[in-house]
């Protein structure tokens, strides 16, 4: 429980900055890429984020 607002505040990165609330379009594989680009988006972003 001490650890979850980590957790929390990538969670909330993901809905509210990069779309992962709200599906863009229809159908459970759309809704997979869309959700697979989002977590690589945000992964990309700590990479860049670490190395720097």
């Amino acid at each position: 429980t001490r650890e979850r607002y980590k957790i929390e505040a990538k969670n909330s990165e993901l809905k509210n900055v990069h779309g992962y609330g709200r599906a863009i379009s229809y159908g459970i594989t759309s809704m997979q890429l869309q959700g697979a680009l989002a977590i690589f988006t945000v992964n990309l972003k700590r990479i860049l984020k670490l190395s720097a």
